[in-house]
């Protein structure tokens, strides 16, 4: 079988669990409670009269979930395909399945298929969703065709270039981040092109045109457009069909990161990295190697029976003194420098040693690489516009950001994972290492090991300050707020790394957290600028969203370790969230800054108090009533 028994396995023990029945009920229902919530919002705020307003809610719905749709599966797809292979090479069982009659495709499409099985699942749920929204009008049936055909090339491509990532790096900070920034890169770069480069020409298509063709995102906003045709159009191929130059391209793409996968996969593994400390290393010995040991215990018999032929009578002393000689002489290793440790080792190993591997610079060179993007971008932006909306310096400046967050939160979350997978993490609770070292070690570790995420962002806000295309005031609040939010994914990644004992959901919640909150607050943001109201009637509308998301927070966060902090933080942070949404577009910038410093804040303290003061809790080595 060309895949290979490893997708068969997931196949067939897939449906014994409960999350794979769990995950197709929930996302077709956050859509329904979606789509009903935009409905109601709709409802109280204008007056439904007749079939053009039902069109128009429903064109607008479409417009709002199938980029939502899109975002939700290049993440999963490419998160479970990193997760799958990142987690059987920390806990060293990839050599295992090397060591297999598995070819080299059965490993790493059965690898890669098995990791989204459950999100082609999901996916294939939601279709029936997307068929009911027809009902309202506005949308044609070409146009869900085209949404779906567009999401499920985009995922295959991203999910592929997880599996090869992982695949390729051993350590799975590497792996998570380079993925990250690679998926994010990919998508700018084309929304530069579309925003910055729209009407020049490209080999005789508009630069536009090339970033439908070419990029997911702008590929699915234009299948939410409605099929007219356009008389002079220099698309690919028909104004119907514009979207679709992107489906081969992807498809093309994700045939290309297999075949080099499959075509590398012995090369890659095991790396010189795992060759290099398959043996556990010890202290310098000051014994030579066996071989030259050997030669020079020979040279010294040869000496003793050459002078006892002769007539000597060596003494005993004195061959002990030159075997010792002969030995000094082969080569004896002499003793190395040990380097000196601080007080707190585990902050001395995070910042002065390469515990993520050397290859950790490629990240920061990729990372540096989307800044550069984002700083010229922005500087043509600033140079090109006498007034500046907030909407023109959110396109090059949001991403990285975000990604600075996502890397932050990815490298806390790994440094706890990675010492579980490893069999080192209960070495560590063995010594007289106390809880605050052991979290604040890990916390400033991670901060150090993505200083550029954390530097870099708030230069390019003080840049906007200095063009004057930012208040002071506008960007004190978002450094203030940035730097609370970095404290927050990271205590995030902390907590979720010491809660769940496998790696793989580990991440998976982590990220996922962090993700869902982005996407949430930009699917309020969206929902509440297509249909305008006050900020009762909204309220009034969003409570059961916000409170959902509030107890699939606790959820993800509390379930397992119950603390009365945490589900006051999991409920009150939706909530705020909402309320930081609306002050934001309606311009009260000090309120959200209140707001994000005060819920979030707390939501860290509540994270890191119960990691350092209940740390056996924390961990699952005792529970809360101390058994």
């Amino acid at each position: 079988m060309f895949i290979g028994p490893v997708f068969t396995r997931e196949l067939r023990t897939a449906p014994r669990s409960l999350r794979h029945y769990v995950s197709r009920a929930v996302y077709p229902l956050a859509l329904l409670t979606l789509m009903g919530t935009a409905w109601l919002v709709l409802t109280g705020t204008q007056m439904v009269r007749n079939t053009g307003d039902f069109a128009r809610f429903g064109a607008i719905l479409f417009q709002i979930l199938a980029p939502l749709q899109l975002a939700l599966a290049m993440f999963f797809s490419a998160l479970l395909a990193v997760a799958a292979v990142a987690q059987e090479k920390d806990r060293r069982t990839f050599v295992l399945l090397l060591m297999t009659r598995l070819t080299n495709s059965e490993l790493v499409l059965g690898k890669l298929l098995a990791s989204m099985l459950s999100v082609l699942v999901t996916l294939l749920a939601a279709l029936p969703f997307f068929v009911f929204v027809l009902l309202f009008g506005g949308v044609a049936p070409i146009q869900v065709a085209q949404c779906f055909a567009v999401t499920l090339a985009a995922m295959l491509a991203t999910g592929s270039l997880g599996s090869l990532m992982a695949l390729w790096r051993e350590k799975t900070f590497q792996t998570v981040a380079l993925t990250a920034v690679i998926i994010v890169l990919w998508i700018f770069v084309w929304e530069v092109v579309a925003l910055v480069f729209a009407d020049r020409m490209w080999w005789g298509h508009r630069a536009a045109e090339w970033a439908v063709a070419l990029s997911p995102w702008r590929a699915v906003l234009r299948s939410t457009r409605p099929p007219l045709p356009a008389p002079g159009s220099n698309a690919f191929v028909g104004p119907w069909w514009a979207s679709m130059p992107f489906v081969p391209w992807a498809f093309a793409l994700t045939v290309a990161i297999n075949a080099l996968a499959i075509w590398r996969v012995r090369a890659w593994n095991p790396s010189r990295e795992v060759i290099r400390h398959g043996k556990p290393p010890g202290p310098p010995s000051r014994e030579p190697p066996q071989g030259k040991a050997d030669e020079a215990f020979g040279a010294a018999a040869k000496t003793d029976r050459a002078e006892t032929a002769q007539g000597a009578k060596p003494t005993e002393e004195a061959n002990q003194a030159e075997q010792a000689s002969a030995v000094r002489t082969a080569g004896a290793v002499e003793p190395v420098a040990s380097r000196r440790v601080w007080s707190n080792p585990v902050l001395w190993r995070e910042m002065r040693t390469w515990a993520y591997g050397r290859r950790v610079l490629i990240v920061r060179l990729a990372y540096l690489a989307l800044f550069v993007v984002s700083a010229a971008s922005l500087a043509v932006i600033v140079g090109q516009e006498e007034s500046l909306s907030r909407a023109q310096l959110a396109v090059p400046l949001v991403p990285l950001l975000l990604l600075s967050l996502v890397l932050v939160n990815a490298q806390a979350v790994t440094s706890i994972t990675t010492e579980k997978d490893g069999r080192t993490f209960d070495l560590l609770l063995a010594t007289d290492l106390t809880p605050k070292e052991l979290i604040f070690g890990k916390l400033l570790g991670a901060f150090y090991n993505t200083k550029a995420m954390l530097l870099l962002p708030p230069a390019l806000c003080g840049y906007l300050w200095f063009e004057n295309a930012m208040s002071l005031e506008n960007t004190l609040y978002l450094l203030g707020g940035l730097l609370v939010m970095d404290l927050f994914v990271a205590a995030l990644g902390l907590h979720t790394g010491m809660t769940y004992s496998s790696s793989r959901n580990a991440i998976a919640v982590s990220l996922g957290t962090v993700f869902f909150l982005f996407v949430g607050v930009a699917t309020a943001m969206r929902v509440m600028l297509a249909f305008s109201g006050t900020f009762e009637v909204q309220l009034q509308i969003f409570w059961p969203l916000t409170l959902g998301g509030g107890i699939g927070l606790y959820f993800a966060l509390g379930w397992r370790n119950p603390s009365t902090a945490i589900g006051i933080a999991a409920l009150a942070c939706p909530f705020a969230t909402f309320f930081a949404i609306t002050s934001f577009l309606l311009g009260y910038t000090l309120q959200v800054f209140l707001v994000v410093v005060a819920t979030y804040g707390f939501a860290t303290a509540a994270l890191l108090i119960p990691a350092i003061h209940e740390f056996d809790v924390t961990t699952g080595r005792t529970t809360a009533s101390g058994v």
